[in-house]
């Protein structure tokens, strides 16, 4: 770096924490403040971690799913809970694996952790308004769920309303996310005692053989196991807005973890008991069970609130993961590396708004490019694999990080599955008709994004970051 680019990163950085305009006028800058607690954060880490839509698909694939998320628990969710945990408490300020990876490897390696995350969860927000959706629109009516304008103009509005929850301040968006943990736990619970009476009252419908296949399938499917217990990492992301971030990220990462590998595995196997994997559709299996459920007992209501649960679960996850992701792009605006607008933050909700908003926005164009040209199950699917793609090679970095920091075990863990996730993420499912169009998308979607992000890095590093003046790294 050229002391010129040096004395422009540092004067940037002044005059964001400062206040200060590049026309010499002050101003007191609104940050972020320390709101949540423990118990906040680890409802918001249940919020972010867990979700009902891989419900159906580990059912779907089969009884074997239930050992994929043992054993995805205890060589990923342990080593990411460690790992996280010691990160956070060396660099407890907003910003998490983007801050850890710029500080051990350099500008541009923060940036990619920062950068491909972000995509990655970009690719995620229309990948679970989808799938959502349809469960919504499946417990009003099944005909509903293959409403393909319907699910898409809903996933839109689902997807701006959790994040703008939430670009309201942290002291309205944390009731989001604690709304959405509530729903989760209730659900969970309501598929367990469904599922036991059910078995009570007439048997499984699958024979319960938790030993996963040997194959290439079962290894593609790992990728997704291992994806759907991720979100430990974002409890960090929220550093600068947590009470005591010391204690509490790690504290909230562990209670948070264990509970989702509990749900995955119990709950795969409820839904399991009620149907076969075969009868299980991908995008509203829950759905699905939660009728099979109410016809065997009697109980006509369980579709509608298994729907109203299941919204309250994606608006929390939204508002959570959102939230998480956009403190990356405010952090990484600060230090220079992206326009200095991605730090505004707002004068009364005390949200980095811009950050948000433009997530959301990425989100939605997504969402509807990623319809062209396919079936919508083939489309989430894609969906599936560019968020998994994006959003693993980051972990790379966390657990590089962690390594630097003196950890070997949980690091060399994490970094294996990390790997075999990345490995399996581009072979295509049965879903998929068109295979040369699926790792079109896939392929070059991600090289295009990928080539955005240095453009942006390089377009800031040499000054042109925005009309507020010049951004250097």
């Amino acid at each position: 770096m050229s002391g010129d680019s040096l004395a422009r990163a540092l004067l940037a950085r002044k005059e964001i924490e400062s206040g200060q305009t590049p026309c010499g006028n002050l101003h007191r800058v609104p940050e972020l403040h320390r709101t949540l607690g423990l118990r906040d954060v680890t409802l918001m880490g249940i919020a972010c971690i867990v979700g009902t839509r891989w419900l159906a698909t580990a059912a779907h694939t089969g009884p074997g799913s239930v050992s994929l998320f043992l054993l995805a628990g205890l060589f990923f969710v342990v080593p990411m809970a460690k790992c996280t945990g010691v990160l956070a408490a060396q660099r407890p300020n907003a910003g998490g694996q983007y801050v850890w990876s710029r500080a051990d490897f350099g500008d541009w390696h923060g940036f990619l952790a920062f950068w491909l995350f972000w995509v990655g969860i970009a690719a995620w927000f229309p990948n679970a308004a989808m799938a959502y959706m349809s469960i919504a629109a499946y417990a009003i009516d099944p005909a509903l769920a293959e409403n393909r304008p319907l699910i898409v103009g809903a996933s839109v509005v689902a997807l701006w309303l959790g994040m703008g929850i939430n670009m309201a301040g942290v002291r309205i968006g944390r009731w989001n996310q604690n709304l959405g943990g509530f729903a989760t736990w209730t659900m969970v619970t309501l598929l367990l005692v469904t599922g036991a009476l059910v078995y009570l009252k007439r048997g499984s419908a699958t024979t319960l053989n938790i030993a996963p296949p040997l194959g290439w399938a079962t290894l593609n499917f790992w990728s997704q196991i291992a994806f759907a217990l991720s979100g430990i990492e974002v409890l960090s992301m929220m550093g600068g807005e947590i009470k005591d971030p010391e204690r509490n990220i790690p504290r909230a990462g562990w209670i948070a973890g264990l509970f989702a590998v509990l749900f995955y595995s119990s709950a795969t196997l409820a839904m399991l008991i009620m149907l076969p994997p075969g009868d299980i559709n991908l995008l509203y299996g829950v759905m699905q069970v939660s009728r099979v459920s109410g016809e065997v007992l009697g109980l006509p209501w369980l579709p509608v609130l298994f729907g109203v649960l299941s919204t309250a679960t994606v608006l929390g996850q939204f508002g959570g993961l959102g939230s998480a992701t956009s403190r990356l792009s405010y952090a990484a605006a600060k230090d220079g590396l992206l326009p200095p607008v991605f730090a505004r933050v707002h004068p009364r909700w005390q949200t980095p708004h811009v950050s948000m908003a433009s997530l959301a926005g990425v989100a939605s164009v997504l969402l509807l490019v990623m319809q062209l040209g396919d079936t919508m199950r083939a489309a989430y699917q894609a969906l599936v694999s560019m968020m998994v793609l994006t959003a693993f090679v980051p972990y790379l970095y966390i657990f590089l990080s962690a390594w630097k920091a003196g950890l070997r075990l949980a690091p060399v863990s994490g970094l294996a599955v990390t790997l075999i996730a990345l490995a399996f993420t581009v072979v295509p499912t049965e879903d998929v008709g068109n295979v040369w169009l699926f790792e079109a998308k896939l392929l070059g979607g991600s090289a295009l994004l990928l080539g955005l992000g240095r453009w942006i890095f390089v377009r800031s590093r040499n000054g042109l970051g925005g009309p507020g003046g010049p951004v250097g790294a």
